[in-house]
C-alpha cells in the first residue's frame, strides 16, 4: 500500500514525464556524473511525491547543486532503476513501502525498526539520509457520525464491530490485509468494496454511506476537509511510513546530503499535511509551496 503507494505508483504510466524540466527519455542513463556534478530528483506520480521532490530540489540548489527535476516518472521499480543506472539522483521515499520492497519477509512496523532495517537492507550504492517525523501511512476513517454513534476511535474499538460495516479500499487491501486485520484486532468486516486508492472515489464512498469505514493516507486534505474520523493503529498493523530520502550515493557531497537531513528534521506530518492540501485542494504549484516551506524553515533564504 504509499502500502497503497505502491498502487498509486503504479497507477502513473511508468515512463510518463507530465512534468519537470527537460525533454526526451526520462531515465535515459547516464545523466548524472557524481557529486559535483547534476543532480537530478524523481518524483513518483502523486502530488505530495511531487511537492517532497520539489522541497528537495530547492535545499539542494541552497547548497550548491547543479539541479533538474522528472517529475512523475512512475512506479518504484522505475524510480529504483533510474537511481541504480544514474539516471536520477535523489527521490522522496517512504520507509515501510521501501523496506518491503528491499526485503519482501520484513515485519518490522515501528518507525525506528522500520528506519534501522531499512538501512542493512538498501542495495549498495545507494542509501538512505536521515528519517522524516512526517508520515503518510494507511489509516482507516470513519465519519464522525460513525464514530460518535459507535464510539469508535481506534480500531481496537472497530475490532468487535467490523462485521456490520463495509470497507472501502483499493483492490489490493484485501489480499495484503483481510487477514491480518482478523489476526490483529479480530475484525472481519461485512464486506470489503473495492473503490480505488485513498482517492476520490473513496472518499466519496465513504461520504456517501456506500462504506463505512474507508482506507485513506494520514496526510490526505480529505481527512480534514470532510472532518472524517483518523482510528489509531493501536497494535501497529500498518508498517510506518516516513519520509526518506533515498538517494545515489556518488550523487551528492556532504553539504547537499545535509540540507536534506535538515529538510527531514523540518517535516512533520501535520506540516505536511497542510502543505499538501496547498497544492490538492488549492491548487498552488508545487513548487511555490515548496520554496515557502523551505523560506519558513529557515532553510533557505
Amino acid at each position: 500500500m504509499r502500502h497503497s503507494f505502491i498502487a498509486k505508483l503504479t497507477a502513473g504510466a511508468t515512463l510518463a514525464v507530465l512534468a519537470g524540466c527537460g525533454g526526451g527519455d526520462p531515465l535515459e542513463p547516464g545523466q548524472t556524473s557524481g557529486a559535483g556534478g547534476e543532480i537530478i530528483v524523481g518524483s513518483a506520480d502523486f502530488a505530495e511525491n511531487v511537492l517532497l521532490a520539489e522541497i528537495y530540489a530547492g535545499a539542494l540548489r541552497g547548497a550548491g547543486g547543479n539541479v533538474t527535476t522528472k517529475l512523475r516518472v512512475g512506479a518504484r521499480e522505475t524510480v529504483v532503476k533510474g537511481l541504480q543506472d544514474g539516471s536520477l539522483s535523489v527521490v522522496p521515499e517512504y520507509s515501510g513501502n521501501l523496506l518491503a520492497y528491499f526485503d519482501k519477509s520484513a515485519t518490522q512496523t515501528t518507525p525506528e525498526d522500520v528506519f534501522a532495517a531499512l538501512g542493512e537492507k538498501t542495495p549498495d550504492g545507494l542509501e538512505v539520509l536521515d528519517m522524516s517525523e512526517a508520515e503518510d501511512s494507511d489509516v482507516l476513517v470513519v465519519t464522525e457520525q460513525t464514530g460518535s454513534q459507535f464510539n469508535l476511535n481506534t480500531v481496537e474499538d472497530l475490532g468487535p464491530r467490523c462485521g456490520e460495516f463495509v470497507l472501502g479500499a483499493a483492490g489490493e487491501w484485501k489480499q495484503r490485509w483481510e487477514a491480518k486485520i482478523k489476526e490483529i484486532y479480530g475484525c472481519t468486516f461485512k464486506s470489503i468494496q473495492t473503490t480505488d486508492a485513498g482517492g476520490p472515489v473513496t472518499v466519496e464512498a465513504l461520504k456517501g454511506g456506500q462504506v463505512q469505514v474507508a482506507n485513506l493516507f494520514t496526510t490526505a486534505s480529505a481527512i480534514e476537509a470532510n472532518s472524517f474520523r483518523m482510528l489509531e493503529d493501536t497494535k501497529r498493523m500498518y508498517p510506518a511510513q516516513n519520509v526518506v530520502p533515498l538517494i545515489r550515493s556518488d550523487s551528492l557531497n556532504d553539504a547537499q546530503k545535509e540540507a536534506l537531513n535538515k529538510v527531514s528534521a523540518a517535516l512533520t506530518t501535520d506540516r505536511l499535511t497542510g502543505l499538501v492540501a496547498r497544492v490538492e485542494v488549492d491548487k498552488e504549484n508545487a513548487a511555490d509551496v515548496a520554496a515557502d516551506f523551505l523560506r519558513d524553515s529557515g532553510i533557505q533564504t
